[in-house]
C-alpha cells in the first residue's frame, strides 16, 4: 500500500437508483445472514490473517504465501483457480450469468526482506507481526467474504473474480496487477482490500516514476588525477537542481532522492555517483511533464561538469526505469464509488472520499475500469514498521462494507440488478 499524499475535497453522491438497490438488499434475509455471519466469523478471520501474515512473502518471493492461498481458495469451492505467470493466484465464484465480472482481492507481498521475524504477538489486545495489517488484512478478508456468500446461499447475478496479486509493493511496481489486466479484456470492475476504517473510499490513484540514475567516469586520484570530471560532482549538479524544480501544489506532484551512493574512498575521485530518484502525482500529464524535466536536468549536469573540466563526453548517464505507475482519475460520482458509499452508509458509517493512494487499483482506473480500494476494518499502525499491529475489535464491519459494495455492483440474484455495468 502507497502512502496517501492529498486530501480530496469532493463529495460523494449517492443518486436515487443506487438508494434503492441498498434498500433492497438490506431487507434481504440472506444478506442479513451474510452480515452476521460476517460479525461471528470476526475471531477466525483474525486467526487467519495471523496464519497467512506468518509466511513470508518479500516482493518477488510470494510462491510460498500464494499456494497456501489457492488451496484456501479452493477449499472455498472457488472455481477455475489459476496461478499465473508472475504468480497471481485467482479463481471465480460464478454468477447466475448476464452481469459484470468484478475482481475482489487483496495483495500477497510485504516490504519486508527474507529473514524478518514476522511471528504475530499478542498485547493488549492488538496482534503484532510485520504485514498483519498490509496486507494480511486484505487476503483474510478475501476469505471471509466469500465464507458468507457460501453460508448465507448467496447467488450473484455477476461472476465474482477471486483472489490475490503480488507486487503491489515498492519496486514490485503493481506487477501483479499490470499482469492481470494484460491478460484478459472480461474485468468490469475492481476492488482491492487493504487496511483501513470501514469509513473510507480511496478511488484516485497516485502515479510514479522511479529511476535508478548512475553517472559514469575514468576515476583517478583526488590529487594526482585532478581535473578529471567527477561523476559525484556531476550527481551534485543534478540533485541541486532538482531541488529548485517547481511542481504545482493542485494537482500534487512532487520528487524526492531518496537514496545516493558512490565512491570508493576520501581521496578518490569516484568511477560512479547513482541515486534513486522518486517522481509522483495525481496527474499523468503532470507526471510525465516532471519526468520530461527531471531527465532534461540530469544529463545537463553530466554536460556541465565536463565543461567544467573541458572534458567533453567523459561523464556518462545510464538511467534505468525502475517503478512505472500510471495515476488514475476518477469520477466521485462514478456508480463504483456511490455504491460503496451506499454500503458504507448501510453499516451506519458516514462515507468518506479519502486521499488519493498507490495500490493496485491504479491499474484499473488508469484503463478507465471503475474500481475501488476498500479498508479491510480494524485499527491498526505501524505499517511498513517491525511494529506493526492490528486490533480486530469489531473488525467485521470493514468485511461488511466490502460484502454490501460487491452486491450492490454485481446484483443478488432475484432481489437487485447490478449497478456496474458490462464493458
Amino acid at each position: 500500500m502507497g502512502k496517501q499524499v492529498e486530501a480530496n475535497a469532493d463529495k460523494y453522491e449517492i443518486l436515487p437508483q443506487v438508494t434503492e438497490v441498498y434498500k433492497r438488499l438490506m431487507a434481504d434475509s440472506g444478506v442479513q445472514t451474510g452480515l452476521a455471519f460476517l460479525e461471528a466469523d470476526n475471531d477466525r478471520t483474525a486467526e487467519e490473517q495471523i496464519e497467512l501474515t506468518e509466511i513470508e512473502a518479500p516482493t518477488f518471493e510470494e510462491a510460498e504465501k500464494g499456494e497456501l492461498y489457492k488451496k484456501k481458495l479452493e477449499e472455498l469451492g472457488i472455481q477455475d483457480i489459476q496461478t499465473d505467470e508472475v504468480g497471481n493466484v485467482f479463481g471465480i465464484r460464478p454468477g447466475s450469468g448476464g452481469g459484470p465480472a468484478l475482481v475482489v482481492c487483496a495483495h500477497l507481498d510485504t516490504v519486508f526482506p527474507r529473514g524478518t521475524n514476522v511471528i504475530a504477538k499478542r498485547k493488549d489486545g492488538k496482534i503484532y507481526a510485520p504485514g498483519i495489517s498490509d496486507d494480511g488484512r486484505g487476503l483474510a478478508v478475501v476469505l471471509t467474504l466469500v465464507r458468507a456468500l457460501n453460508h448465507a446461499g448467496i447467488k450473484t447475478k455477476g461472476d465474482l473474480i477471486i483472489g490475490a496479486t503480488v507486487g503491489e509493493e515498492g519496486l514490485g511496481d503493481l506487477r501483479g496487477v499490470k499482469t492481470l489486466f494484460e491478460g484478459r479484456n472480461d474485468l468490469d470492475g475492481f476492488i482491492s482490500i487493504e487496511p483501513g476504517e470501514p469509513d473510507r473510499i480511496t478511488y484516485l490513484g497516485v502515479g510514479s516514476k522511479r529511476y535508478k540514475v548512475t553517472f559514469r567516469g575514468p576515476g583517478g586520484h583526488s590529487f594526482g588525477d585532478f581535473g578529471t570530471p567527477s561523476p559525484i560532482h556531476a550527481l551534485g549538479r543534478a540533485i541541486a537542481a532538482l531541488a529548485d524544480v517547481h511542481t504545482p501544489a493542485n494537482p500534487k506532484t512532487t520528487f524526492n532522492v531518496g537514496l545516493i551512493q558512490g565512491g570508493t574512498s576520501v581521496n578518490t575521485i569516484a568511477e560512479t555517483g547513482e541515486m534513486v530518484l522518486d517522481m509522483r502525482s495525481t496527474s499523468q500529464e503532470q507526471l510525465l511533464k516532471l519526468e520530461a524535466e527531471v531527465l532534461a536536468l540530469i544529463e545537463n549536469a553530466a554536460e556541465q561538469e565536463n565543461l567544467r573540466w573541458n572534458r567533453e563526453g567523459t561523464i556518462t548517464v545510464v538511467r534505468k526505469l525502475v517503478g512505472d505507475r500510471p495515476a488514475g482519475l476518477q469520477d466521485p460520482h462514478a456508480l463504483i464509488v456511490q455504491a460503496s458509499a451506499a454500503a458504507t452508509a448501510a453499516i451506519g458509517f458516514e462515507p468518506v472520499l479519502d486521499e488519493a493512494s498507490s495500490t493496485d487499483s491504479n491499474i484499473p482506473i488508469y484503463l478507465g475500469i471503475p474500481a475501488v480500494t476498500l479498508g479491510g476494518g480494524g485499527d491498526y499502525g505501524g505499517v511498513h514498521t517491525l511494529d506493526e499491529y492490528f486490533d480486530p475489535q469489531d473488525s467485521y464491519l470493514g468485511a461488511q462494507k466490502v460484502f454490501l459494495t460487491v452486491l450492490g455492483l454485481v446484483g443478488l440474484e432475484g432481489v437487485s440488478e447490478p449497478l456496474l455495468a458490462k464493458r
